[in-house]
């Protein structure tokens, strides 16, 4: 298994990751559930520069020569000139004016998903992963780590407190009920 930063001509294989991990969040800010449009409109967010969804903001796991999971990751300082593109596009293509909740702030690393292949759940993908993530922006990088966990999904906030994350508030993001989580390097440096 590598863990490695994603390519522009890597979209198409991680396009439909994304929309596995945000698929309801997508077809709110497209107003419209359909999967071959949201994924159309999420490759092209990610062939692009400087936006929330680009490659430049990707980490993909490869394992056996294929994608098979993707973290979408950024600083939550850059939340605005990240987003702005994003609403542009929306506004554009879709005829849609949305103004979203901000889920991150200065202060953080934000991660906004983690999605792992179906077919390739429950193999510890995604937890390698979260794994990687930490020791990169946490312990070498001595950054504040970031996450939204919705309510309505035990499990992965069992995950994220046993990786040390803690709970910071609860906010709503596209009409869900979320808890917003932090691992600070002070949680696994013990100062």
């Amino acid at each position: 298994m590598n863990i490695r930063k994603a390519e522009r001509n890597e979209a198409n294989k991680i396009a439909p990751l994304l929309l596995l991990a945000m698929e309801n969040i997508v077809y709110e800010f497209i107003g419209i559930k359909n999967a071959d449009k949201a994924t159309l409109f999420l490759e092209e967010l990610i062939c692009e520069n400087t936006n929330q969804y680009s490659y430049e903001n990707c980490w993909v796991v490869e394992r056996n020569d294929e994608i098979v999971a993707v973290a979408n990751i950024y600083d939550g300082a850059k939340l605005e000139e990240l987003r702005t593109p994003v609403l542009e596009k929306i506004n554009r293509q879709f005829n849609r004016d949305i103004c979203p909740e901000d889920e991150t702030k200065a202060g953080e690393i934000y991660i906004d998903c983690v999605s792992v292949r179906s077919d390739q759940q429950g193999a510890g993908i995604g937890s390698k992963l979260f794994q990687f993530l930490i020791d990169q922006y946490v312990i070498r990088e001595n950054k504040t780590l970031g996450l939204l966990v919705d309510k309505d999904n035990p499990h992965a906030k069992r995950l994220y407190l046993k990786l040390g994350f803690e709970t910071m508030e609860e906010m709503i993001l596209a009409g869900k009920d979320m808890e917003h989580l932090q691992l600070k390097p002070s949680r696994i440096n013990g100062y």
